[in-house]
């Protein structure tokens, strides 16, 4: 009989000979692929193009009380690869392949543990996660709202524990204007300065706030992730962008902590281009979320840096947690790989949050 994690790694093999990288998306292929690998199992399984590449494949049996999610989208291929980022290669304890990690072993450990029982379950897996759209995930909440779900377990790197708690996320993009002209005049106006001094002045910012916050997740973390602008040496630039991500703790509002580095720039333009709200949205989801984690006996692991759709489901009010395998000091990079115990681990976690939700622990 085939174990779980056995089944885990075949479902992973196609998902990562899959090329859903994201961008540019090219989902078409794998959501055929895995909606064909999902009525197999005998589910229903619904396709939603939402456009510009956000496809849902909902997949469901029976009247579920829990909403599994994974995205199936991956980051482009990093530099440095040593292997073809698009076979998965198993050597020791290690399975290699881009989107291993995060989170294509975590989409193949729910379809693992959805044929391993016959229990009522849902399944979510979405395509636009790492381009921050997360247009899938609120689409499904306002059409279907809650849909008598209990909670939601949504698939990212936890090394197979239950995480009930993260930052807020913003990102956005800061425009500034000059003068252009021949470097040798004294009143040319150059972008690129400004840039330089607010990229300074919002550093500052981050590490003066470094110990604010209520709970572990103190300070607010800053990345000035690409700057550009300008043509030459001898010309003084007239514009200029930088883009920069946030994530502040939970008790700051990620508009407002963008709002508050936009403003040591007056001059310049803010366009906020994505916000995500912390996880749980109040402190009585939390405590929801943790009785639930307790009652599936599932580990609980500290609170994250890193953001995840599961606040998504908490902004609705559904009590929500990450659980997948995989670490994420192992994503977004060359030789992206995952632990096979976490993979098994998670799939064995999956299973008994589908009995127990469903009353029906020990039941094959």
């Amino acid at each position: 009989m085939e174990t779980l994690l056995e089944h885990a790694l075949s479902e992973l093999t196609w998902l990562v000979a899959s090329d859903s990288t994201n961008p540019p998306r090219r989902p078409d292929a794998l959501v055929e692929r895995l909606a064909a690998s999902l009525r197999v199992l005998d589910l229903e399984v619904s396709l939603t193009d939402h456009g510009e590449g956000c496809v849902s494949v909902f997949a469901s049996r029976g009247e579920p009380r829990v909403l599994f999610n994974a995205h199936v989208d991956t980051v482009p291929v990093a530099p440095g690869w040593t292997r073809d980022p698009f076979e998965l290669v198993v050597e020791g304890d290690r399975a290699f392949g881009l989107g291993a990690c995060d989170v294509k072993g975590g989409a193949a450990a729910m379809i693992a543990a959805a044929a391993a029982t016959r229990e009522p379950c849902a399944l979510l897996f979405t395509t636009d996660e790492e381009a921050g759209k997360s247009t899938c995930i609120r689409e499904l909440i306002r059409a279907k709202g809650h849909e008598g779900y209990r909670f939601a377990v949504v698939a990212e790197p936890t090394g197979a524990e239950a995480v009930l708690a993260h930052r807020g996320i913003g990102s956005g993009k800061m425009t500034f204007t000059g003068r252009a002209g021949h470097a040798s005049v004294a009143g040319s106006h150059s972008a690129i300065h400004d840039m330089a001094r607010w990229t300074v002045a919002a550093l500052d910012e981050a590490e003066r706030m470094a110990d604010s916050g209520e709970t572990e997740l103190r300070g607010l973390r800053l990345n000035v992730g690409r700057v550009e602008g300008g043509e030459k040496p001898n010309v003084v630039a007239g514009r200029a962008e930088a883009r920069f991500g946030v994530r502040p703790p939970p008790e700051l509002d990620p508009a407002e902590a963008l709002a508050r580095l936009a403003a040591l720039a007056p001059g310049a333009t803010l366009d906020v281009s994505f916000r995500g709200p912390p996880l749980p949205k109040t402190t009585e989801l939390g405590r929801r979320a943790r009785e639930l984690a307790s009652f599936c006996d599932l580990p609980i692991g500290a609170s994250v840096d890193f953001w995840t759709e599961a606040s998504l489901f908490s902004e609705a009010d559904l009590p929500a947690m990450v659980l997948g395998p995989g670490r994420i000091a192992q994503a977004h990079g060359a030789d992206e790989f995952v632990m096979l115990d976490e993979i098994a681990r998670a799939a064995e976690h999956y299973v008994r949050i589908l009995r127990r939700s469903a009353g029906a622990e020990g039941r094959a």
